[in-house]
């Protein structure tokens, strides 16, 4: 077992106790939050609003839920939520009583989420599974993302963050893996996003200007990468791969990025992002970055 599964627990019958309630079985993986965390008063926090959220939407319905581990599996909640929220009309019975039946009902469900929120399946923090399985960790990321889609101006807790371990059942034993989890942004990430929804604006009701800057973007661009034998026209469209803005960032900083670490000539949205990544990556470590973009 590995060591750093026990540095979890600080008594053996906390160990036992979390075993005998989260059952994995050979080849399984899964992410939980750990116990320590688990009494997390910002997470307390946003908890209390989300219950209190969903009992205020749903009022009219007569619904009242007051836990979201154990009132929000079956699929019951999240329907109601959906149609009042978003007037989506779900092609699914509104009572499930059977395994079978939640299981069915969660997939429209949750299909519909992602649908209506626009992500994709690498992007979805949740699944079927581990909301059927009661996760708090899924059912609250979940939750937040309808949240933030349906009702932006609803005041959530920031920074909630929560320690994680994953824990993944090989024919060698419980191989685990820490980390810390973001369920809500920081202040700092909001005022930057104002700033960039304030800059949005401004060029938003005076195109001439916006159109002068990408001018000067462009030519500091390809001032740049015209040495690779590159030629920019369109920002919006040739940087959406990550390549451009690889190449330029090796431009600027005097160094060559191997071939072999990004895709020169990416065909899936899964390649484009990569480099994206990389690219982020490149910008953070570098110092220039001091808050997140989102590479979709």
């Amino acid at each position: 077992m590995d060591p750093d599964f026990l540095n979890v627990f600080t008594q053996p019958a906390a160990l036992d106790e979390f075993l005998s309630e989260n059952v994995i079985a050979q080849g399984e993986k899964k992410k939980l939050i750990k116990p320590t965390s688990s009494n997390n008063p910002k997470l307390e926090e946003l908890k209390l609003l989300l219950i209190d959220w969903i009992n205020t939407t749903l009022k009219e319905e007569h619904i009242v839920v007051k836990s979201l581990e154990e009132d929000l599996y079956d699929g019951l909640v999240l329907h109601h939520l959906l149609e009042n929220l978003g007037s989506l009309k779900l092609d699914v019975d509104k009572i499930a009583l059977t395994e079978k039946k939640q299981r069915q009902k969660l997939s429209v469900i949750l299909d519909a989420v992602a649908k209506c929120l626009q992500l994709e399946e690498s992007q979805l923090k949740w699944s079927v599974e581990s909301i059927l399985r009661k996760d708090l960790l899924s059912t609250v990321h979940l939750l937040v993302a309808i949240a933030k889609h349906f009702q932006p101006d609803l005041a959530m807790p920031p920074n909630v963050q929560v320690e994680t371990i994953t824990i993944e059942n090989t024919s060698r034993g419980l191989k685990t893996a820490s980390a810390v989890e973001c369920i809500t942004e920081n202040k700092g990430n909001l005022e930057a996003q104002s700033k960039d929804d304030a800059f949005d604006e401004l060029f938003s009701r005076a195109p001439d200007k916006l159109d002068a800057v990408k001018q000067v973007f462009l030519q500091f661009v390809n001032q740049h990468v015209g040495k690779l034998g590159l030629n920019v026209k369109d920002i919006e469209s040739q940087f959406s791969d990550g390549v451009i803005l690889l190449l330029l960032i090796g431009q600027l900083e005097g160094y060559f990025l191997n071939l072999r670490d990004f895709f020169l000539t990416p065909d899936s949205t899964t390649e484009m992002l990569h480099n994206v990544n990389l690219a982020l990556d490149l910008l953070t470590d570098g110092g220039l970055l001091n808050f997140s973009v989102n590479s979709e």
